[in-house]
C-alpha cells in the first residue's frame, strides 16, 4: 500500500540550511468531504479558528529556514495540542486518566478536536467515535511533529543550535496604539533563551510595532514539545495581528502583507544571526 502524501508542505532544502526552522500549525483551509458531513454549522463558521492566511505571510517571508505549512483544518485537528488532551463532551476516546485536571481551553470547546467555536457553539452533529480521532492522529498529527523534530534535530546537528519559530495570528487585541499587535511566547522563559527574544522584540521596536510578551500568549504544545534550551533547540511563539496583513474584512492578504512580511523576515535573519552567534564557543572547543 502507498504510503498517504503528508498533509502539510515543508519548503528549503532537505538538509537545513539555517538553524531556524519556521511552523505554521493553524492556517489550513483544507476541510476533507467527511468533516463537512459531520458538521452542524456551515464551513465559513469555522474560519474563526484559522490563523486566517498567516501562511501567505510565512511564505512571503521565507528565505532559506525550513517551513512547514499545515493544510488540514485547525477545526479538523489541532497540532498544538497534546494527543492526551481530547474532549470527553465530543471524543469517545477521552481518558479523563490522563487529564485529571484539563485546560482551560479543553474546558472550552478548544482541545485536540475543537468542539465549539464563538459565537456559533458546537460545531459537530453528534461524538466523534475513537478510532475517528485515532485516524486523525496517526494522518495529520503525528507526521507534522515528527517532521517538525526531525528537521530540528538536524539544524541542531549541522549549527550546533537550533531555533523553532511558531507562527500564528490573533485577532486584535484592542485599538491600534492602545494594545500588543505582535505577542511573543517562551513559555515563561522556558522554551528560549533570553537572547533570542530580545533580538526580535528589538525588530518589533525598531518598526514601531507594539509588542507583549508571554501576554496572552505564552506559546503551548509545539513550545512543549520541540523546544529544549539545555539541548540547545530554543522555541519562540510569534502572533502576529491581522489586521496588520489582512484586508479590512480580516479575511483576504491586504496593502500590509508586503510590510509585515519585511519584518517578519528581518526578526527571522535576527534569529539566525543569533543562534550562529551563540553556537560559535561551542565550535570552537
Amino acid at each position: 500500500m502507498a504510503t498517504p502524501a503528508p498533509c502539510f508542505d515543508r519548503l528549503g532544502p532537505p538538509v537545513p540550511v539555517s538553524p531556524v526552522i519556521v511552523s505554521v500549525p493553524h492556517a489550513g483551509r483544507d476541510y476533507p468531504p467527511e468533516m463537512r458531513a459531520a458538521l452542524r454549522v456551515p464551513v465559513e463558521a469555522l474560519l474563526l479558528l484559522e490563523d486566517r492566511h498567516v501562511d501567505a505571510l510565512a511564505r512571503a517571508a521565507h528565505g532559506a529556514e525550513t517551513l512547514l505549512i499545515q493544510r488540514r483544518a485547525r477545526a479538523w485537528i489541532d497540532l498544538n495540542r497534546a494527543e492526551h488532551e481530547r474532549d470527553p463532551m465530543l471524543d469517545d476516546g477521552a481518558d479523563l486518566r490522563r487529564q485529571p485536571t484539563p485546560s482551560l481551553k479543553l474546558r472550552s470547546g478548544l482541545g485536540l478536536v475543537p468542539r465549539r467555536v464563538a459565537p456559533v457553539g458546537d460545531i459537530w452533529r453528534g461524538r466523534l467515535r475513537a478510532g475517528e480521532v485515532e485516524a486523525r492522529l496517526a494522518r495529520d498529527h503525528r507526521p507534522y511533529h515528527a517532521a517538525l523534530a526531525q528537521a530540528l534535530a538536524a539544524a541542531r546537528a549541522r549549527f550546533g543550535v537550533a531555533v523553532l519559530v511558531d507562527l500564528h495570528s490573533m485577532p486584535p487585541l484592542g485599538p491600534i496604539g492602545e494594545t500588543a499587535q505582535i505577542v511573543f511566547g517562551d513559555r515563561f522563559g522556558n522554551s528560549a533563551g533570553s537572547r533570542f527574544v530580545s533580538r526580535i522584540e528589538g525588530e518589533a521596536m525598531a518598526a514601531g510595532i507594539a509588542h507583549a510578551l508571554n501576554t496572552p500568549y505564552a506559546g503551548g504544545h509545539i513550545l512543549d514539545t520541540h523546544a529544549d534550551p539545555a539541548r540547545r533547540i530554543h522555541g519562540v511563539q510569534i502572533e502576529i495581528d491581522r489586521r496588520l496583513y489582512l484586508d479590512a474584512a480580516l479575511d483576504q492578504p491586504g496593502p500590509g502583507l508586503a510590510a509585515t512580511a519585511a519584518l517578519l523576515r528581518r526578526m527571522l535573519a535576527a534569529l539566525a544571526d543569533e543562534a550562529l552567534a551563540s553556537a560559535m564557543p561551542l565550535a570552537a572547543e
